[in-house]
């Protein structure tokens, strides 16, 4: 799959200097661990009420015969005298970068603002790690959770799965696991565009605009080669890999899906969203014009406060709160 050229006059023209200051970078096996470190810094300090939010960091048991798991736990500031809903977060990185730790910038002002819990899960990173060891390190994580909810001051009716990009598409694959295992039940699925689908890689007729930038096809094999520890697109890959494999999407929870027009996901989202809503599952999908892949993260941009507005209040509604 090439990558497409030419689409920078699609790009809202407001996020042209996010996209003038944050550079596509080619991975590969050489560079990847500089990336990393790059990938692990934290994201801009956040505001008062964000600075305020307790942070506790936990250890817990990992899948059998793997390493323990590291969680994060952002709560209100002041305590709460009733349970809490909880958002399980797992972070983004193409599955083989990033950190749950970078991601406190954006976790303290969301847990100030809606007033729940927060649960962020250090998954292991591929290729040291392929499928499905991260998203048995997520399920770990989350049942840890839904086991501790009481000493946690969670209420476990109102726990459900968030996630970017690779974070994202583990979302969706935890949301799978979840419902086979059936152990617990989740609330909500809140999906940013998801990177949930390998063949994406191998499409005979890719969308002639998307994943220019930030996020390539280069790039998109290179995160699905090193997950699933064989080339994208063959055949027999677990839906707790790549979470569009799986052929029954009925009894998955309520869904929030955003991606940007010229994201190279947005076509898996789409078709995901579809499938979802075939199947009954209450589906609320965004797609934001002029968007790439990371857009929200220019927040002084009108179409990425917006995405931020309807991914919040997407949140209090599934929770139960008000944004």
């Amino acid at each position: 799959m090439t990558t497409p050229t030419g689409t920078r006059h699609l790009v809202d023209p407001q996020l042209l200097d996010l996209l003038d200051n944050w550079p596509t970078i080619a991975l590969t096996p050489d560079n990847l661990q500089a990336i990393r470190e790059l990938s692990r810094l934290p994201m801009p300090a956040a505001d008062e009420a964000g600075a305020a939010v307790q942070t506790e960091r936990r250890t817990v048991a990992g899948p059998a015969g793997a390493p323990d798991v590291d969680v994060v736990i952002y709560r209100p500031a002041g305590g709460a005298s009733d349970p809490l809903p909880c958002i399980f977060h797992i972070h983004g990185g193409g599955y083989v970068l990033g950190s749950a730790a970078a991601n406190e910038g954006l976790h303290r002002p969301l847990v100030a603002r809606l007033g729940c819990v927060l649960i962020t899960v250090e998954y292991r990173l591929a290729p040291e790690t392929v499928a499905p060891g991260a998203v048995e390190d997520c399920y770990a994580a989350l049942d840890w959770t839904f086991a501790n909810a009481v000493d946690l001051g969670i209420d476990a009716t109102r726990i459900g799965v968030m996630g970017e990009s690779a974070g994202g598409g583990l979302a969706a694959a935890l949301a799978l696991l979840t419902r086979d295992r059936g152990e617990h039940r989740l609330a909500f699925q809140h999906l940013i565009y998801p990177m949930i689908d390998d063949r994406t890689c191998t499409h005979a007729d890719p969308h002639p605009h998307t994943g220019e930038f930030i996020w390539t096809p280069h790039n998109n094999h290179f995160g699905w080669k090193s997950l699933l520890g064989v080339e994208p697109g063959s055949d027999r890959v677990s839906p707790y890999a790549a979470a569009a494999r799986a052929e029954d999407l009925s009894g998955l929870p309520p869904t929030f899906i955003s991606t940007g027009s010229l994201d190279l996901f947005l076509e898996e989202d789409l078709e995901y969203a579809r499938r979802l809503l075939r199947a009954a599952v209450p589906v609320e999908l965004h797609v934001y014009p002029g968007g790439i892949h990371g857009f929200e993260l220019a927040p002084d941009v009108a179409v990425s406060a917006q995405a931020v507005r309807d991914q919040t209040a997407a949140l209090a509604r599934f929770m139960d709160l008000t944004a």
